[in-house]
């Protein structure tokens, strides 16, 4: 496959993982919205699913990576590293795209939600000298980046190495490495080991398991002109990004250790 072919496969793919993944979340954060309140399990399957939809349009273009970690692990296993930078470029504008067809999508719900009495303590509502704006995150962060339940940086991180190590070596077995076509089986059984994640490590952080998808989405929450929004969280930010990483690395070591 050609860089090109490697660039536009995992924009697209990527784009399309964010929108319905970023979209379930919307979909039940968002007040006014038929999912409101949906659940944990909603959730955890949208993304599923988010992935499934992702890896069937763009695996025939790029093998259908759509996650720097999954790049990473990849490139341990082959020892080949030149496609990196296109898959990285691909993932990171693929994720924007997509969180920001989220906010095209539920346009409305943003504005009835972030401007809400219950969410925001009233209509308009924006801070002041005497209440600064902080980096704390904002009530619809969540759409857009991940966040832990309980800020323990070494927990955190631990929790999104540990997670992504499984998926990388789960994804390394399951072939999806060759950038050939894939069988139905092998992207579905992907995106279920990408549910059990959910289900099973995403409690603690959320999941973040992949760079693109937090960091992408985090710069456009930073970005969108949305009213009383808060803030993007960017203390806790490099978690998500550093912890997949050395979870893919990781995962593609032990794959050249132990089934290579």
């Amino acid at each position: 496959m050609s860089n090109s072919d490697i660039f536009i496969g995992e924009v697209i793919g990527t784009a399309v993982l964010i929108l319905l993944g970023g979209g379930v979340v919307a979909g039940v954060v968002l007040k006014r919205s038929k999912a409101y309140n949906a659940g944990w399990l909603a959730i955890t399957f949208g993304w599923g699913l988010a992935v499934l939809t992702g890896a069937y349009i763009s695996t025939g273009l790029s093998g259908a990576h759509l996650n720097p970690a999954v790049t990473v692990g990849v490139a341990i296993k082959e020892s080949a590293w030149d496609t990196v930078p296109f898959y990285f470029g691909g993932q990171l504008l693929g994720a924007m795209i997509g969180a920001l067809l989220v906010w095209v999508a539920y346009y409305g719900h943003f504005a009835a939600h972030l401007t809400d009495r219950e969410v925001v303590g009233g209509p308009g509502a924006q801070a002041t000298a005497a209440a600064p704006a902080t980096d704390a995150p904002g009530p619809v962060l969540g759409v857009f980046a991940t966040g832990p339940e309980i800020r323990h940086t070494a927990q955190n991180l631990a929790t999104e190495i540990i997670a992504t190590f499984v998926l990388v070596l789960a994804i390394l077995e399951l072939g999806m490495n060759e950038g050939l076509a894939l069988s139905g089986a092998g992207v579905l059984m992907v995106a279920l080991v990408v549910v059990g994640i959910g289900l099973s490590l995403g409690g603690p952080t959320g999941y973040a398991i992949n760079p693109a998808r937090d960091l992408g989405p985090r710069i456009v929450h930073a970005l969108l002109p949305l009213p009383n929004k808060g803030g993007s969280d960017w203390g806790y930010a490099w978690i998500p990004v550093l912890g997949p990483l050395v979870g893919g690395a990781l995962a593609g070591g032990l794959h050249q250790l132990a089934f290579a």
